[in-house]
């Protein structure tokens, strides 16, 4: 009988080898699009968030501007200098006048843009609202 050895060469299957490595590339060049365009999506996420915020001070420093002069460009001006959103997107409406210690509701609309890239013009403009209540002094 003679002895007969078997020696075990590199196998594909073994990690390192020069397949493996290809195989490692073409999955990372197939996932690394949708990667990128979910991180986008989450920055465009994080932008509107940050407007609807915005959005909500605005409208309670316009309340507060309304609450002692009752004319639409004083709340509108609060409404703008608080914030820094941009004022061609801004609208700022008041409730019907009221007297002295009554209620004044005051409502700010937004058109936020979405201009983060692939993600932003898949969207297009989010219309952001608030709306606060306030005391007239």
């Amino acid at each position: 009988m003679t002895g007969l050895r078997l020696e075990s060469g590199p196998s594909s299957s073994q990690p390192g080898h020069p397949s493996q490595r290809g195989q490692a590339t073409v999955e990372l060049a197939l996932l690394l699009p949708v990667v990128v365009a979910v991180l986008l999506a989450v920055v465009q996420v994080g932008l509107v968030i940050r407007d609807q915020v915005l959005v909500v001070h605005a409208a309670r420093e316009a309340a507060r501007a309304a609450a002692v002069d009752p004319s639409i460009g004083a709340a509108r001006e609060a409404a703008v200098s608080a914030t820094g959103l941009e004022p061609g997107r801004l609208q700022v409406t008041l409730g019907p006048q009221r007297g002295s210690g009554e209620r004044l509701t005051v409502t700010v609309s937004y058109s936020a843009p979405t201009r983060v890239p692939i993600v932003g013009p898949l969207l297009g403009d989010l219309h952001l609202r608030a709306e606060v209540t306030t005391r007239v002094e």
